[in-house]
Parts: structure tokens; C-alpha cells; sequence
């Protein structure tokens, strides 16, 4: 994936992590509802752009997993 997608990914997870913790803090309800809004709006344009990111590889399904080699016949 390209930065733009990864650097995406970092940031609503770290938008959403702060949320969380917000909650548990005396800032008020409106505030939290907000900012969930904007982090469910944050979520779908993140699975957009992971899926529309224009990402290749030469790898197939008989590669396996990278870290786990498997013998070939």
C-alpha cells in the first residue's frame, strides 16, 4: 500500500484510541457523539482507500504465508 493508505490507517486508529479515552474523562456527551461521528465517517473513508489503493505483488495463494515457509513438492 501506498504511504497515503498506511498513513490513513495510523491515523484513525489513533483518532479512535483518544476518542475511547475521552470517554472515560468529564468531557461532555455531545462532544463524544461528535467525534464518533467523525470517527465512523474516518473508518469509511479508510476502508475506501485501503481498497480503491492501487497495490500489486507477485505473490500468489501457493507462496503461503513469508513467515511461515512451507516445502514445495
Amino acid at each position: 500500500m501506498k504511504n497515503s493508505a498506511m498513513f490513513l490507517v495510523l491515523f484513525v486508529t489513533i483518532f479512535l484510541l483518544v476518542l475511547t479515552a475521552l470517554v472515560y474523562t468529564t468531557i461532555g456527551f455531545s462532544w463524544v457523539f461528535i467525534l464518533t461521528v467523525i470517527g465512523q465517517l474516518l473508518v469509511v473513508l479508510m476502508v475506501y482507500k485501503v481498497l480503491k489503493d492501487h497495490y500489486t505483488t507477485d505473490k500468489t495463494f501457493e507462496d503461503f504465508y513469508e513467515d511461515y515457509p512451507i516445502e514445495r513438492e
